[in-house]
């Protein structure tokens, strides 16, 4: 299904920001249900924010690439976490099964509204060969958004030739099941759940996502998108700091609506004119601005890289690595320093500071995101040493 619908970075940022608000005022409920509720899902779909990276073949808008899902993405878990994190690992699938074989595209955007959750651990996982694809079963962890997912991609290592292949297979809804065992202590709304196929399950050889080499294939030119010739790495990482870092934003932005209201137990001063509240406020405000313009440069020089033909260095890969895990970082530091001058009431379950705090620090533990390994991989690196760690 293609569109013709032309909208800009704008109009979609404007509708994420109505949407945001709209599952900020179910944030609560979807805490609750421990999964993202039906109303969330049909407001982004009727929003048009579901088709935000598409190929323009498949419902994607013309003109509009990752970019854009890192403005939309930050908006709406500004508003609600869990609903922002599912949205996030969901669109990421919606722009990576462009890279997939042909046929695959076909069956997964059949419909342009399709969603979807993944599990990127194999070591719980066996695939063997079978007459046309492989036999899989397992048990996977943290499938993020599995309550409303039509499929799942599953991590498994693929024996295929001349070596095995690590490769995140496409199955069906009908061909799993899902085990309720997500009690976390944030993300709760995620609904990140475990897959099992106790029994194993024939996937068709084209049903896969391909991890490594995704610069050579042939997704650039079909769907005439300049970042379908970067690695899948470059953006991975960018899908899980986004919402992380809107999370920070929305958590800045209900400090500030508190404090402009809220007094002093005793004395009854307005907070609002306390020097430290001011200080903490400036310098998480600052510290979002200078993270998120990080986060935005990367992307430019991505796309424009990827535009003139460029592949990336392992200088380059570092780098990104190390600004992701770096958003990530600088979000909890604004968590902690907002929350700690937040007062008793923001421990309330019912307010929203304390699920931003508990949301940022759930999404931070994401290994990807985590600062240590990323930062020591840059250092190494450019200290004439090898980069730790891996590399798609």
């Amino acid at each position: 299904m293609s569109t013709t619908e032309r909208v800009s970075k704008n109009d979609l940022i404007d509708r994420a920001e109505e949407v945001a608000r709209q599952v900020g005022e179910r944030a609560d409920e979807t805490e609750k249900l421990r999964r993202i509720p039906e109303e969330n899902l049909r407001a982004l779909e009727e929003a048009g924010l579901t088709r935000v990276v598409n190929p323009e073949r498949f419902g994607g808008y013309p003109g509009i690439d990752y970019d854009t899902f890192f403005e939309v993405g930050q908006r709406i878990a500004a508003g609600c976490g869990s609903t922002g994190w599912c949205y996030s690992v969901a669109m990421v699938h919606n722009w990576h099964v462009g890279l997939a074989p042909e046929k695959m595209q076909e069956e997964y955007y059949a419909s342009p509204l399709v969603w979807s959750s993944s599990a990127f651990n194999p070591s719980r996982a066996k695939a063997e060969p079978a007459d046309g694809g492989w036999t899989v079963s397992g048990r996977w962890d943290f499938s993020s958004g599995v309550d409303h997912a039509e499929w799942a991609f599953l991590g498994a290592v693929v024996p295929v030739q001349p070596t095995p292949d690590y490769r995140l297979l496409m199955i069906p809804r009908s061909d799993f099941e899902i085990v309720d065992d997500w009690f976390a202590s944030g993300l709760e709304g995620t609904g990140s759940k475990s897959i099992v196929i106790d029994e194993p399950v024939f996937v068709p050889a084209h049903r896969y996502l391909p991890m490594h080499d995704t610069e050579t294939s042939e997704a650039r030119r079909v769907h005439n998108r300049a970042t379908y010739g970067l690695p899948i790495g470059a953006f991975l990482p960018t899908t899980l700091v986004t919402p992380v870092v809107g999370m920070a934003q929305g958590m800045l932005d209900s400090f500030e609506d508190r404090m402009i209201t809220r007094v002093t137990a005793f004395g009854g001063q307005e907070m609002k004119g306390l020097v430290n509240i001011q200080l903490r406020l400036a310098e998480s405000a600052a510290d979002l601005d200078a993270a998120r313009e990080l986060l935005r440069r990367d992307l430019r020089e991505l796309i424009e890289k990827a535009a003139r033909g460029e592949q990336l260095t392992v200088g380059d890969r570092v780098r990104l690595r190390r600004d992701h895990a770096y958003g990530s970082m600088v979000a909890t530091r604004v968590a902690q320093r907002l929350f700690d001058a937040s007062g008793g009431h923001a421990l309330f379950r019912s307010s929203p500071l304390q699920r931003f705090h508990r949301d940022i620090n759930a999404g931070s533990h994401q290994v990807v995101l985590g600062w240590d390994e990323q930062a020591e991989s840059y250092g190494r690196h450019r200290l004439g040493l090898e980069p730790n760690g891996f590399m798609w």
